[in-house]
């Protein structure tokens, strides 16, 4: 039986779609109903990697888990990974397959479109309910000829659609009848509720904008959700760290994660700011920059075209005056490749550049294959002997590493058991680097980095009693915004349209 279908659309892009999903999700999960996400192209250079090694957007891999599902391929069959602002790398079915332009969208699609359908019907044929999730505005209509991921896809599932806007940014009331009135009349029948996000105020203030939007489009508003501060869960892009103001309290240990032009995989650092002792910089401008405890290179897109900027900006120059400082520098897959003695790349699979000096401050060398590993992994911290988890996503292989200086020995998900080195430091310790992703997240491991800080800095560690499990604080997090989604719209309305029933409280959806 092939499953109903509930589809998330936005005036604009960056209006909540991500989070509506994941909280849709969430609450149907909690009833009961065997619930999936899908989004049939994402773009995006924050990606998580599924149990048989594809990778998907990170957006999906967390509103799986909010749904207590394993993260799936098919619940992101395409997903584009800027590397320029003309080029993208195009992933489909969780693997590379070419790079694109801009002006490349036709053959694209010829090669995406059958992916898409085969996605969505297995998914189809698995659950009772899918929430699908569109991309940018819902009114793009220059796009719309090459449309593959909204007015497509909700002919494909048949499904309703809720509009979502941000009041936030002023106008939504304005967007929303723009909306509808620009789409195909075929399109507006499908809008069957109006959702309004991020409201700050006394609501009585907006009630008669909303029955006059409601006369007009002849749509009802099914609710109004508040504005909700540190939401907990991952962000779908970098575009959320735009304008991110510098956090000034008094916390014993500051960190600064260098925001690159082509930043992969931030969430690695969103575990650290649910620790009390820690403030958390996302900096551009070295000469603007605090000085920081520990300074991160995270992941990157583009690590040669990264590693230029990084120079041109002068933050090697900061890097100088952080070591004299006594200064923790903190590596991760990109950043790591930048901090060895080279960059080897001659058959031009991330740049025109051959050989690459990197920041010579740890004796490794990264040569780029065209074979991409995309890798849940486990294993153990060395020196601590303390259990790790996490994924890799690189071209780049990291020579320079074996069993006498490691700092992590892993196995990955999809080789054949055997274990692997991972991980270089600096004869002080104070410099690391790996190439995985989301270590943080293993509670111990986090504390532990953060007491060797602290106690470079003179202060006592703080420990592991009590310490907060990542996946913890996430699933916190997804029953906190299902919550608000409850109790600020109507679900049974909501559940009617999507075809199922809305029976609130039965069941908890489990965690995986």
């Amino acid at each position: 039986m092939r499953a109903k279908a509930l589809m998330v659309m936005g005036t604009a892009s960056d209006v909540g779609k991500s989070v509506v999903v994941t909280a849709l999700g969430r609450s149907f999960a909690r009833t009961g109903i065997s619930v999936a996400p899908f989004k049939s192209q994402n773009m995006s250079n924050n990606a998580a990697v599924c149990a048989d090694g594809g990778e998907i957007g990170r957006a999906q891999a967390v509103q799986a888990e909010a749904c207590g599902l394993q993260p799936s391929v098919d619940m992101n069959p395409v997903l584009l990974k800027p590397e320029s602002e003309l080029g993208c790398q195009v992933v489909i079915a969780g693997r590379p397959r070419f790079h694109m332009k801009a002006r490349d969208h036709e053959s694209y699609r010829s090669r995406a479109w059958p992916e898409i359908v085969a996605s969505y019907e297995r998914l189809a044929r698995k659950h009772d309910l899918i929430v699908i999730e569109g991309a940018g505005g819902a009114a793009e209509i220059n796009l719309r000829d090459r449309d593959i991921v909204n007015w497509a896809i909700a002919e494909l599932a048949d499904a309703p659609v809720l509009l979502v806007s941000d009041i936030d940014k002023g106008g939504a009331l304005a967007s929303i009848v723009g909306t509808i009135e620009l789409i195909a009349p075929a399109e507006r029948r499908r809008i069957a509720g109006i959702l309004i996000n991020k409201f700050r105020g006394d609501i009585t203030l907006l009630e008669p904008g909303l029955k006059l939007l409601e006369e007009r489009t002849g749509v009802p508003v099914l609710g109004v959700l508040p504005y909700q501060h540190e939401l907990g869960i991952a962000q779908e892009d970098s575009a959320g760290l735009e304008g991110r103001p510098i956090r000034v309290n008094t916390a014993a240990v500051s960190v600064g994660v260098v925001r690159l032009p082509r930043i992969s995989n931030f969430t690695d650092f969103e575990a650290l700011e649910t620790e009390a002792d820690i403030a958390l910089h996302y900096v551009s401008d070295p000469l603007a920059a605090p000085a920081v405890d520990v300074l991160v290179l995270p992941g990157s897109k583009n690590t040669v075209a990264d590693l230029s900027w990084l120079r041109e900006c002068g933050w090697e120059d900061y890097i100088v005056r952080h070591l004299r400082r006594s200064g923790w520098i903190l590596g991760v897959c990109g950043g790591y490749q930048m901090l060895g003695t080279r960059i080897v790349d001659p058959d031009g699979v991330e740049s025109f550049r051959p050989i690459t000096t990197g920041l010579g401050l740890l004796d490794i060398e990264t040569i780029f294959e065209s074979g991409k590993i995309t890798e849940r992994i486990s294993g153990v911290h060395l020196p601590t002997g303390l259990a790790i988890e996490g994924y890799e996503i690189h071209s780049g292989r990291i020579s320079g590493v074996n069993a006498s200086n490691a700092l992590f020995k892993v196995r990955r998900s999809g080789a054949d058991g055997a274990e692997i080195f991972d991980g270089a430091s600096s004869g002080d310790g104070r410099i690391i680097g790996t190439t995985i992703h989301g270590l943080f997240d293993s509670a111990a491991f986090r504390r532990n980095f953060i007491d060797n800080v602290r106690s470079s800095k003179g202060l006592s560690p703080l420990g592991t009693t009590a310490v907060a499990e990542a996946k913890d604080e996430r699933f916190a997090a997804f029953d906190r915004i299902a919550d608000v989604l409850e109790r600020h719209i109507d679900m049974s309305r909501v559940a009617a349209l999507a075809g199922v029933r809305w029976a609130p409280g039965t069941i908890h959806a489990a965690q995986v």
